[in-house]
């Protein structure tokens, strides 16, 4: 297996390709798959791989979303520059917007993502570049 996550067929990443797994350790993803592949239920659109850093998570804990602390009741274990982690599309796009943005993988980042994030952003910061 080449590390794409084929499933269901659909899942495509902003590249056009298959959808490319993020991070199983920890363990990330809307279905904690360790893919940022999402459904109608995930109003957050968790489809940016990103690669936290301390500035992105800085940025996210003041705009009131705490990424760093350890949540054992949802099993979060709390990220660490570093960490790869499927976030949410709006909340890169804020951080980018502000400065603060992380690297993304693009391979592993959703196409949907594109719903919110420019193409042109996303390739600013990947560490992928095609």
């Amino acid at each position: 297996m080449d590390g794409s996550h084929r499933d269901d067929g659909r899942a495509r990443n902003v590249l056009d390709g298959y959808l490319a797994d993020c991070s199983h350790d920890p363990l990330t993803g809307w279905f904690r798959d360790g893919c940022c592949r999402t459904d109608a239920r995930d109003f957050g659109a968790h489809t940016v791989c990103g690669v936290v850093t301390a500035g992105f998570l800085a940025f996210s804990k003041r705009q009131g979303n705490d990424l760093s602390t350890p949540r054992p009741e949802y099993e979060f274990p709390g990220l660490k520059p570093g960490d790869r982690w499927c976030l949410c599309a709006a909340r890169w796009y804020e951080a980018y917007r502000a400065g603060e943005a992380c690297p993304v993988v693009l391979a592993a980042t959703h196409a949907r993502a594109l719903d919110v994030v420019p193409l042109e952003a996303l390739l600013a910061h990947a560490v992928d570049r095609p």
